[in-house]
């Protein structure tokens, strides 16, 4: 019974959460984990699209072998056991099945790794990028750096509990957002200034390491406007769960306006800065 018990829980969860991610979108709720969610975040990007495209080949492939080598032991145990069969055969070589047993699984690893180079190389360089944005990892929050728009530069440190304003999320709101345009390729160059961090954003399906002393490129774009969260996904020291990543898409108007706001910030005195806020 505690097992029908455990189905039948399972089963609601999945129900539930099927019935509660639309009604969560709806209402504007993007780019973050679900309560009860199974699977993947909700693909907002290019890139992410490709990564659900060979999860669904991959479960498919890996689904088929399943029932096929299910199917085998039922009819191997049916066939083959002592009732049926008191005296064993004594065959010890078979060249065609030692053949396919094989080449078949060789064939399957090339199925797999073709589209997987093609999505490692889809999202290793930036096509056409319409603009760049440098990440830096520190212990322990992240810099992000806009060089196409005259070096503005914002430090992105993770809310605190006790500074949580009404609708704010636990452990992945920040005080300064990565703030982009939508609809436009934007060339991630990450880096670091002490220990391996990992730039992680699920909603888009990107994820680059950020190492001391070298530079790694990746990509991402938003289809649509909205706030994508994600985290460091490299245990980086003591406050590794504190390096929360935000970053909120919004038309090209609202990013110009915003960048003349980071501007204005940024040549104004500490003292003064604090007045204006």
């Amino acid at each position: 019974m505690r097992i029908v018990r455990r189905l039948l829980a399972v089963l609601a969860a999945g129900i539930f959460n099927l019935s509660a991610a639309p009604f969560a979108w709806a209402q504007g709720v993007v780019g973050q984990p679900l309560p009860w969610e199974m699977g993947m975040q909700r693909s907002f990007g290019p890139i992410k699209n490709r990564v659900i495209d060979l999860h669904n080949l991959v479960l498919l492939i890996i689904t088929l072998i399943t029932l096929f080598v299910a199917a085998l032991l039922i009819w191997v145990m049916l066939r083959y056991n002592a009732r049926r069969n008191p005296t064993p055969s004594q065959t010890s070589h078979h060249p065609v099945l030692e053949i396919a047993w094989t080449v078949v699984p060789v064939l399957i690893l090339v199925i797999i790794a073709i589209p997987s180079f093609r999505l490692i190389y889809y999202q290793d360089r930036t096509p056409d990028p319409d603009m760049t944005i440098k990440v830096i990892g520190h212990q322990w929050y992240w810099e992000y750096s806009y060089p196409d728009q005259g070096d503005v530069d914002v430090e992105s440190r993770y809310v605190a509990d006790e500074d949580l304003k009404p609708g704010q999320l636990r452990l992945l709101d920040v005080d300064n957002q990565m703030v982009i345009p939508v609809g436009k390729k934007i060339r991630i160059l990450t880096n670091s200034t002490d220990v391996i961090h990992s730039f992680f954003i699920p909603s888009f399906g990107v994820q680059r390491y950020a190492i001391p002393g070298r530079t790694i490129e990746t990509w991402l774009e938003a289809d649509r406007v909205g706030t994508f969260y994600g985290e460091c996904n490299q245990i980086c020291g003591q406050y590794h769960s504190r390096m929360p990543i935000s970053i909120r898409a919004v038309s090209e108007a609202d990013f110009d306006a915003w960048v003349e706001q980071a501007k204005k910030s940024a040549s104004l005195t500490p003292l003064a800065r604090i007045a204006s806020q």
